[in-house]
C-alpha cells in the first residue's frame, strides 16, 4: 500500500509545492482546504498536478483551528487512503501590527490557526500512528519564531510555540516509531509575500546571506528529507531554512 501524506493549508504557496513534492517521491496525498473557495481556487489543481504524477490525491474541507473538525478530517482521510502516514502541519495566516496595538482579535486569529490548529492535527493524526506504530510529522515554523520579529507578536508567539510541540511531540511518541520536526523558514516568495512593497523586500535581501528570497521549493525539500527514510533517526529538530537570515 501507498503512503499517505496529509498536507494543511495546501491550496497555494508553500503548502501546495509540498504536496506537489511528496507526491513526486510516491506519497498518496490529502489536500487541507479551508472552504470550497480555497478548493475551487487552488486546491483541484494541487490535486491534479499530484494525480500527474502517478498518485492518488484528494481535497479535505477543514477549519484546522476547530478540534472536533480536526478529527472528522482524520476520520474521512484514513477511511479514503486507510493511512496517514506523514502530517505536515502548514496552515497559517497573518494578521501583524505592532504589540501596544494588535487588537486581541488579531491575537487570537493567529495564534489559533497557526499554533492550536498543530496541537489538533497532531492530537488525532498522532492517534492513528500511534496504533500504526510509525509515522512523520512535520511543523511548519518560522525564523520569526526562533529570533522574534517587530509587529508580528501573535505570528511570533505561534511560530516559537510549535517549536516547544514539536520536540514534546517527538518526546512522547518516539517510542512507537513516530518522528516528529520543524521546518522553520525565512523569507519566502509566497503569495502571502508578494503583496509587500518592494522597498520592504529590498530591506529583508540585505539581511540573506545567499541574497534572493527562498522559493517553496526550497521548504519542499526540507519536508521531503523529514518524510523519507534519510530522516529515520532524526527527531525534535528544527532546520532552519531562510538563506543564512539572521545567523
Amino acid at each position: 500500500m501507498a503512503k499517505t501524506a496529509l498536507i494543511t493549508g495546501a491550496s497555494q504557496g508553500i503548502g501546495a509545492c509540498i504536496a506537489k513534492t511528496l507526491a513526486a517521491d510516491g506519497f498518496n496525498i490529502a489536500v487541507n482546504c479551508y472552504s470550497q473557495k480555497e478548493v475551487e481556487g487552488g486546491g483541484i489543481a494541487v490535486c491534479e498536478a499530484c494525480r500527474a504524477l502517478g498518485v492518488e490525491a484528494e481535497t479535505f474541507i477543514c477549519d484546522v483551528s476547530d478540534f472536533a473538525a480536526c478529527e472528522e478530517m482524520t476520520k474521512a482521510v484514513k477511511a479514503r487512503f486507510g493511512t496517514i502516514d506523514v502530517l505536515v502541519n502548514n496552515a497559517g495566516i497573518t494578521r501583524d501590527g505592532l504589540l501596544v496595538r494588535m487588537s486581541e482579535d488579531q491575537f487570537d486569529a493567529v495564534t489559533n490557526v497557526n499554533y492550536k490548529s498543530v496541537f489538533n492535527m497532531t492530537r488525532h493524526v498522532g492517534a492513528v500512528m500511534f496504533r500504526q506504530r510509525s509515522g512523520r510529522i512535520i511543523n511548519i515554523s518560522s525564523v520569526a519564531g526562533v529570533y522574534g520579529n517587530a509587529g508580528q507578536i501573535n505570528y511570533s508567539a505561534a511560530k516559537a510555540g510549535i517549536i516547544g510541540m514539536t520536540k514534546t511531540t517527538a518526546k512522547e511518541l518516539g517510542s512507537r516509531g513516530i518522528t516528529c520536526n520543524a521546518v522553520a523558514p525565512g523569507f519566502v516568495r509566497t503569495p502571502m509575500t508578494d503583496v509587500l512593497k518592494e522597498e520592504y523586500k529590498a530591506e529583508i535581501l540585505k539581511q540573506i546571506a545567499l541574497g534572493r528570497l527562498g522559493e517553496p521549493e526550497d521548504i519542499a525539500g526540507a519536508v521531503a528529507f523529514f518524510a523519507s527514510d534519510r530522516a529515520s533517526y532524526v527527531t525534535g529538530q528544527v532546520l532552519v531554512v531562510s538563506g543564512g537570515m539572521s545567523m
